[in-house]
């Protein structure tokens, strides 16, 4: 007896594993409508979706892409144009405006020269022109010292790079405020 009751029971586990194939398969079909897949029977055949064949898909939920039409324009932060209203394309600034700009910029581009000649007179000290000090495991380890070595001289010569481009920047773009 007990091996029938075994017996039925497997026969009733793989009835139900066979009823419950076809939901499970039914809802494995993918469908692709352009940019999109669903799932769905009825609404990919009525968006005309064709069956993705293959492998396994992944989706993952993201942003939506932003539509290719321009946003309406905002608001103009008071903060951003000094308390006047956006200028459109093609309109120029009074030469107070100006002025106050080109002074803001050079004041901007005078503080990153000092930032960067800072830095620069830094890695120059620690260069020593080539000979920098070793430092403790360097003395065990040449190499080390050397592969530091050509690390500060790198660094030196960007820094140098770095404070030309400034100065360049600012002979070009922004002329001295007149000295009176």
């Amino acid at each position: 007896m007990q091996i029938l009751d075994i017996f039925h029971r497997r026969i009733a586990l793989a009835l139900l594993a066979a009823l419950a194939l076809p939901a499970t398969a039914a809802s494995d079909k993918i469908w692709r409508c352009g940019n999109e897949y669903t799932n769905q029977p009825g609404d990919a055949k009525a968006r005309g979706c064709k069956p993705v064949e293959g492998g396994n898909l992944t989706v993952i939920d993201g942003l939506k892409p932003q539509a290719s039409v321009k946003p309406a324009p905002s608001a103009p932060s008071p903060a951003r144009t000094g308390g006047q209203a956006a200028r459109g394309e093609g309109e120029r600034v009074n030469s107070a405006e100006q002025r106050a700009r080109d002074s803001d910029a050079r004041a901007i581009l005078e503080a990153e020269l000092r930032k960067a000649e800072a830095r620069l007179a830094e890695l120059r000290l620690e260069y020593k022109d080539g000979n920098p000090e070793p430092r403790p495991e360097e003395l065990r380890n040449p190499p080390l010292h050397q592969q530091r070595t050509a690390a500060l001289k790198e660094q030196v010569g960007r820094a140098e790079a770095d404070v030309a481009a400034l100065r360049r920047e600012l002979a070009r773009v922004v002329p001295a405020p007149d000295k009176k």
